[in-house]
């Protein structure tokens, strides 16, 4: 079992920046795609975006394009997700999920296996 914890998150103005980790515990995610999330109160959770185990590849959804920036570091047991130019949108509470993958460059969708207890986001106007 793996417990993963977010940290980073709280108040920024519109257009500052926030660096938002993911650090696990209990095993490591070497072997696991990774993702983040984001769940506004009343709406469902979102996609934000995912790397591969190797690091080589990576997804975005589109308004968080050119934005953000997902990386990890394999030997910080850690995931990470820098925030730039962000939206009063932006808004959410953020999560960290994992998921086994068998390939080191597949960047995982569909469900996953392991979540973080979340890390608010919130951005002024």
């Amino acid at each position: 079992q793996v417990q993963l914890v977010e940290s980073g998150g709280g108040l920024v103005q519109a257009g500052g920046s926030l660096r938002l980790s993911c650090t696990a515990a209990g095993r490591t995610i070497y072997t696991y795609g990774m993702g983040w999330f984001r769940q506004v109160p009343g709406k469902e959770r979102e996609f934000v975006a995912a790397i591969s185990r190797s690091g080589r590849s990576t997804n975005y959804e589109d308004s968080v394009k050119g934005r953000f920036s997902i990386s990890r570091d394999r030997s910080k047991n850690s995931v990470y997700l820098q925030m730039n130019s962000l939206k009063p949108e932006d808004t959410a509470i953020y999560y960290c999920a994992g998921k086994e993958v068998l390939t080191s460059d597949y960047v995982p969708s569909g469900e996953y296996d392991y979540w973080g207890q979340g890390t608010q986001v919130t951005v002024s106007s």
